[in-house]
């Protein structure tokens, strides 16, 4: 799978996180989710396209009006992808950081999303 559809697919899932419609988030995942994509992150593990809507609509509902922007490009090499993201809360302040890697499927699809939060960890 070429670069471009990569990074695609990558913004469609990001535009997934900041749509409130769940109709039109569940097409947006359609599209770049696979069917049992897994999600972990510090505080979450699931696996599946519905857990993931579900998810992500529980996010939007618990800050409103905030949204997740890039603070990087979207890295790949095989089929493997890294970005950064931060919460930008209704206020334009911003919140939580995350570097994010992923790893799409033979559809085309992402299969698996690895979130950590906030600055890495200082050496020893």
């Amino acid at each position: 799978m070429e670069s471009d559809a990569i990074t695609k697919i990558v913004t469609q899932y990001m535009a997934a996180w900041n749509e409130p419609d769940d109709a039109a988030r569940h097409a947006l995942l359609e599209q770049c989710w696979s069917d049992n994509g897994v999600y972990l992150d510090p505080n979450v593990s699931l696996a599946g396209r519905d857990a993931l809507a579900t998810k992500i609509g529980e996010a939007l509902a618990s800050r409103p009006g905030a949204r997740l922007e890039f603070m990087s490009g979207i890295d790949v090499h095989h089929h493997v992808v890294r970005f950064l993201w931060r919460l930008v809360r209704a206020d334009g302040t911003s919140g939580d950081t995350s570097i994010d890697f992923g790893e799409v499927g033979p559809d085309g699809r992402l299969v698996k999303i690895f979130g950590f939060f906030g600055a890495p960890p200082p050496l020893g």
